[in-house]
């Protein structure tokens, strides 16, 4: 667990899974999905079938919740893009509008980049997105990520190309810029 004030990431427990059905599985059309890759089809499901994949949730290592004033808010996670190279990827969402542009986005991501610098083997961690999510290519660079890649016209979504945008940082670039 890390926290900044009333910021908390941490690992999910058995009790959060209700919360997490709500945010994520409740609506067919969620609005954070308008901005999480929306040019992937999001499927609403039965609380009941949720709880069939709990062991996929409860206390991993790779994807925790962000709790706000002991709300859970969010989630964030990281995967393998390949991982005998250590090429690491990782992933937020704040699933209410409410929460957004409030800087917790950026304080969540610190508090994850920190801990997986200091948890894992890693030379770089990366994000990618698509270059209609503006506010999270923002988060990045406020971070010092750089730009890495982008890829033109690679995203189609509601009748219109978006870029595939991929950004990074290097460990030593994170711990110059603490």
């Amino acid at each position: 667990m890390y926290s900044d004030k009333e910021l908390i990431i941490r690992p999910i427990n058995a009790k959060d899974l209700f919360r997490l059905w709500e945010l994520i599985y409740k609506d067919e059309q969620p609005e954070w999905k308008k901005w999480d890759a929306p040019y992937y089809p999001h499927q609403s499901m039965p609380y009941e079938k949720f709880l069939l994949s709990a062991e996929k949730w409860v206390n991993k290592e790779n994807f925790w919740v962000i709790e706000v004033n002991g709300v859970i808010r969010g989630i964030i996670s990281y995967y393998w893009e390949h991982e005998p190279s250590r090429w690491l990827e990782l992933g937020i969402v704040f699933h209410e509008a409410s929460t957004w542009g409030k800087g917790l986005g950026t304080r969540a991501l610190k508090l994850w980049i920190n801990h997986l610098f200091d948890t894992l083997s890693l030379a770089r961690v990366g994000f990618s997105t698509w270059s209609g999510n503006e506010r999270m290519i923002r988060i990045c660079e406020k971070l010092g990520m750089q730009m890495e890649a982008r890829i033109r016209k690679a995203r189609y979504y509601n009748g219109q190309y978006y870029d595939s945008i991929r950004m990074g940082m290097l460990r030593e670039e994170w711990e110059n810029a603490k």
